[in-house]
């Protein structure tokens, strides 16, 4: 029947590209798939959404503010905005976080929103290595807009989707839930790695039908590689250094391998990567940001090199950072010399 349809009507570009998104967003709701969380290409920018353990990692208390616009030329673009708050705290041996998230697709058809409470706690082991360990408590709001949903029976021939639909809609189109991940991660001065597990209870998500969120596994790693000598024994923005990286994701079926690095030359910042799963490519992403040691901003686009790359229009990504005055402290910190992006 559809066969039928495609080769006997000629669709325009905005039914084709409200049919592409009228499918995916059919996947996302049905019991045969499952959902994966955001992805954001500037990872260290949002160092709580990547790893917990970050919470306290720059000492002093920071504000982050992040926003990702996924695949803008279809219809029902994916949106996701975030934000957080951390520093260390001496009596707690530790940091500790807030971090909210409001991811939207299609406009608002299904939209997810959390709030995460965070505390990592922190161990010298020795002058020159240190671990942090945290763990992040979460809850969350899933909605559907019912009245958004496009089915197949809308559609008609000629003037694409144009008719009431029959699907019923359900008694219940929201669902709330806590959720609870981990993280850990090693530093030195010059290299760091992390690991960090997400939705540990596989806490139940589906709103429709019953579905369990998968476990999401994260490992990241990278070294800071001076270019000249530096003016002063600790490490500073306006050192000039080139930061390679690695960063591996995994949910149930789903892999994302990113590798790339920053370029760090006072006051800006620049880097390149590239992302695929094991089996395809998917983008090359170039970043420009410029840092202080109060604030700094990013802004960063993905490339599509899939099949994808004339229709979803790629992706755009801002950061912003500001970094608050520090409270007097009793003993020196080592801070995890990652970069900012």
């Amino acid at each position: 029947m559809y066969s039928n349809y495609f080769s006997m009507t000629k669709i325009s570009s905005s039914h084709l590209k409200k049919l592409i998104f009228c499918i995916i967003t059919l996947v996302f709701a049905s019991k045969l798939t499952v959902a994966q969380d955001p992805a954001f290409s500037q990872f260290y920018a949002n160092p709580l959404y990547l790893n917990p353990a970050f919470a306290g990692s720059a000492v002093c208390p920071r504000i982050i503010m992040n926003y990702r616009d996924q695949w803008p030329s279809i219809s029902g673009t994916f949106v996701t905005y975030n934000a957080s708050y951390d520093q260390h705290i001496d009596k707690l041996s530790g940091g500790i976080g807030i971090l909210v998230n409001a991811d939207r697709a299609g406009e608002g058809t299904i939209s997810t929103s959390s709030f995460s409470g965070i505390y990592s706690y922190r161990l010298e082991v020795s002058r020159t290595f240190s671990i942090k360990a945290a763990l992040q408590a979460t809850y969350v709001d899933r909605r559907i807009a019912w009245e958004k949903l496009t089915f197949g029976d809308q559609i008609d021939p000629k003037y694409g989707f144009v008719n009431q639909t029959r699907q019923p809609e359900p008694g219940n189109t929201s669902k709330n839930y806590m959720d609870f991940s981990t993280g850990i991660i090693g530093y030195t001065e010059t290299f760091y790695a992390g690991v960090a597990i997400s939705h540990l209870t596989q806490p139940e998500e589906g709103i429709i039908t019953i579905h369990k969120l998968p476990m999401k596994f994260t490992a990241h790693a990278g070294a800071v590689i001076d270019l000249r000598q530096r003016k002063h024994k600790s490490r500073s923005f306006e050192d000039l250094t080139i930061s390679p990286n690695i960063l591996y994701q995994q949910q149930l079926h789903f892999n994302q391998l990113n590798y790339g690095f920053y370029v760090n030359w006072s006051p800006f910042v620049s880097g390149i990567w590239y992302r695929q799963n094991f089996q395809n490519s998917d983008a090359i992403i170039f970043l420009a940001g410029i840092q202080q040691n109060t604030f700094k901003i990013g802004y960063s686009y993905d490339l599509t090199v899939s099949k994808l790359t004339n229709i979803t229009g790629g992706a755009h990504e801002i950061s912003v950072a500001l970094m608050l005055p520090c409270p007097a402290k009793k003993k020196k910190i080592r801070t995890i010399n990652c970069p900012s992006f």
